[in-house]
């Protein structure tokens, strides 16, 4: 079993920044990779950005060049640095650890970017 929470969503304007942090615990020696994967009203719930376990990262086209993962191995968290953000980024964002038997989540935490 693997339990992730996040933390760090909020109201923020156009163009400013957040910071979220998801923190691992448990089975985490099992979890091959963790991403994030955003939600907005009415739709699919999508990747942003994931990163393996050696480091690796992957970035949905859309928040290229303006989020960063990253990971505190010290302190089992995996970090979401949003930059520059666009009323479109405005979702629900959810903290994922794959592993091979199952797909964890974390219970989401609400990004709104006003105009």
């Amino acid at each position: 079993q693997v339990q992730l929470v996040e933390s760090g969503g909020g109201l923020v304007q156009a163009g400013g920044s957040l910071r979220l942090s998801c923190a691992a615990s448990g089975s985490i020696g099992s979890i091959n990779y963790m991403a994030w994967y955003l939600q907005a009203r009415g739709k699919q719930r999508e990747l942003v950005a994931l990163i393996t376990s050696g480091g690796s990262t992957v970035y949905a086209d859309s928040v290229k060049g303006r989020f960063t993962i990253s990971r505190d191995n010290a302190k089992n968290t995996v970090i979401l640095q949003m930059n520059s953000l666009k009323p479109e980024d405005t979702a629900v964002y959810y903290c994922n650890a794959y592993t091979i038997l199952v797909n964890y989540w974390g219970q989401g935490t609400q990004v709104t970017v006003s105009s």
